[in-house]
């Protein structure tokens, strides 16, 4: 009887622990193989540390494939150190200071202000789901949503968001 108490005390205070040790954004990028080219360009931006902070945040957070879709060059030339400034411009335009879950995204088009207040994202919610124009024009869609993290949420995209003009969004 004593081990079987034992047992289920223990189990209990595991369970509880697990559930104490959530994952912050960037333990959960980092522990995704389809995030690791954002992983190191948060790296290399200095930006480890306060994605990994209180937050919230809401990270729209582009695969490998949507770096891949780049010119030729781009990501190596945004990871050398001389471009650090560019490289944080992109990466804080992907991040948003609330805990923007996809039930809180109004159906239509809506101005959102990322970290980088400067600019505007024009996020579209349909019953085809939910798409990102950036300031190129350019349209990202969202193809996995609401990756809880204990300090905001992930929203999966397939193209990385470049600042630049305003997107129509009306």
């Amino acid at each position: 009887m004593f081990n079987i108490k034992t047992t289920i005390a223990a189990a209990a205070f595991a369970v509880a622990g697990a559930a104490a040790a959530a994952e912050n954004i960037v333990e959960i990028a980092a522990g995704d193989e389809r995030f690791s080219t954002l992983v190191a360009a948060v790296s290399a931006a200095g930006l480890a540390e306060t994605l990994s902070g209180p937050g919230p945040f809401t990270v729209y957070a582009p695969v490998n494939d949507a770096f891949a879709a780049l010119p030729a060059g781009t990501v190596e030339s945004l990871l050398q150190p001389e471009n650090k400034g560019q490289l944080t411009n992109v990466l804080l335009y992907h991040v948003d200071d609330r805990n923007l879950q996809s039930s809180a995204i109004p159906v239509g088009s809506n101005y959102f202000k990322p970290i980088l207040k400067s600019e505007r994202l024009c996020i579209t919610k349909s019953a085809s789901g939910v798409t990102i124009a950036d300031g190129t024009g350019q349209m990202a869609n969202v193809i996995i949503a609401d990756i809880q993290a204990d300090n905001g949420v992930i929203h999966v995209v397939d193209k990385v968001l470049l600042p630049g003009t305003r997107p129509d969004c009306h």
